[in-house]
């Protein structure tokens, strides 16, 4: 069974900095897609950024140059993070980490950000950015 947990989320001023982690335990496969989803108030919930088993990444158009997405690899777990810089108040939301044992659906060659196959969802954690 996979268990999927975020952590890092709070409040920041414009601006500034937050690193989130997503932790997943009970890993049984070699290959993963990961990625961290976003909802803001309104909205849907959309992918942000993606991570393949080979580490190929990609962003979304408005995150790109700001987050960066990165994975870590021991055993049976899988810690995903996201380091976020120059936040603005539209980067507020729940930040959600999800994953799916069997890769990433690839366009031209890199993770697709509206894959479709995850299994495993974390509660998510909260980000404000305000003044």
């Amino acid at each position: 069974q996979v268990h999927v947990k975020e952590s890092g989320g709070g409040s920041v001023q414009p601006g500034g900095s937050l690193m989130l982690s997503c932790a997943a335990s009970g890993i049984t496969r070699s290959g993963s897609c990961m990625a961290w989803f976003r909802q803001n108030s309104g909205h849907e919930r959309e992918a942000i950024a993606v991570i393949d088993t080979d580490g190929t990444t990609e962003y979304t158009e408005s995150v790109k140059g700001r987050f960066t997405i990165a994975i870590s690899k021991d055993s049976a777990k899988r810690t995903l993070y996201l380091e976020m810089s120059d936040l603005q108040p539209e980067d507020s939301g729940t930040y959600s980490c999800a994953y799916d044992p069997w890769g990433c659906t690839l366009i031209n060659g890199r993770p697709s950000l509206v894959h479709q196959g995850y299994r495993n969802w974390g509660q998510g954690t909260q980000v404000t950015v305000s003044s």
